[in-house]
């Protein structure tokens, strides 16, 4: 991968917002703050408050203690013209793991809740999924921003700018597709640069990614689509398994299903594999739907 200046500067950018300041303890709790990334509907996206908090809880660990599961809650939108307050309980250090709670805030209230759970590195059995057969390489998509015309000014541009090069082996969803409405999807992704080599953050950045397009097997489904007047989708939360280390400057390749909606919300399912197909990350989502109806 050889990056152009504006590549380079769009994960600069994400590296600035992953950069987290520390303050003083507070009772048993550790302190960080942070940055947002500009966002065309104002609301913080759900990945950088993931990562974020994240990176908060291993900053409170060995280097060599790494993220295995977490499972948080969306409570709130954020504003993304704000900055962000994280705050970590060290809720408990065994033998060979450990679990942090972080809580995002913004304005004094709580945006985002987590708790993930950390272990040392030892041998164990081992098996995991296999990669799905035929899936069309990475070089042979197009970009996602090049895809896809007619798109408003502010939605062109955040896709253009965004640190990651998303590539749908479907269209994308941002217009009307003809596509088939079943509720699965494939999507190679990676970084538009190398990042520095430091685990934690290509972890970090993996749960950045995990919560872009993993929705859009459940729209997919149902014909839906991102511009159509009227939809309104929401995260209510998302867990994530990390099985393997891996580097999210290189081609990782995100399978996603939804095995059910009702009720206005919808479940979706994702298995994110290494260009060799071994099994990267588990992730699941549930997520606030509501269709417009006509009258």
């Amino acid at each position: 991968m050889t990056p152009d200046a504006h590549a380079i500067r769009t994960v600069e950018q994400l590296l600035d917002v992953l950069d987290l300041d520390s303050t003083q303890a507070r009772t048993t709790e550790d302190i960080f703050t942070g940055s947002s990334h500009p966002m065309p509907s104002g609301r913080i996206y759900g990945g950088q408050v993931l990562a974020q908090s994240l990176l908060a809880a291993e900053r409170t660990l060995p280097e060599d203690r790494a993220v295995h599961s977490m499972h948080g809650y969306f409570l709130r939108p954020g504003d993304a013209s704000q900055g962000i307050t994280i705050a970590v309980d060290r809720i408990h250090d065994g033998r060979s793991f450990s679990t942090r709670r972080s809580q995002a805030y913004q304005n004094g209230v709580p945006i985002f809740s987590m708790i993930a759970s950390f272990q040392d590195h030892g041998p164990g059995v081992e098996h995991a999924a296999a990669m799905p057969d035929g899936v069309p390489s990475p070089e042979s998509l197009l970009p996602d921003e090049e895809r896809v015309e007619g798109l408003p000014r502010g939605v062109a541009r955040m896709l253009s700018d965004r640190a990651a090069d998303v590539r749908h082996v479907e269209s994308p969803l941002f217009l009307p597709s003809d596509d088939a409405k079943v509720p699965q999807q494939g999507v190679w992704m990676r970084l538009r640069a190398p990042l520095p080599d430091d685990q934690r953050v290509h972890r970090a950045a993996l749960a950045y990614l995990s919560d872009m397009t993993i929705q859009e097997s459940i729209l997919r489904a149902h014909g839906l689509h991102w511009s159509l007047a009227g939809l309104k989708v929401a995260s209510l939360d998302h867990a994530m398994w990390w099985h393997r280390p891996a580097r999210v400057d290189e081609w990782l390749l995100y399978m996603q299903e939804s095995p059910n909606a009702r009720g206005g919300r919808g479940l979706a399912q994702g298995r994110i594999f290494t260009r060799d197909g071994e099994l990267v990350a588990s992730v699941a989502q549930e997520i606030m739907v509501r269709v417009p109806t006509s009258e």
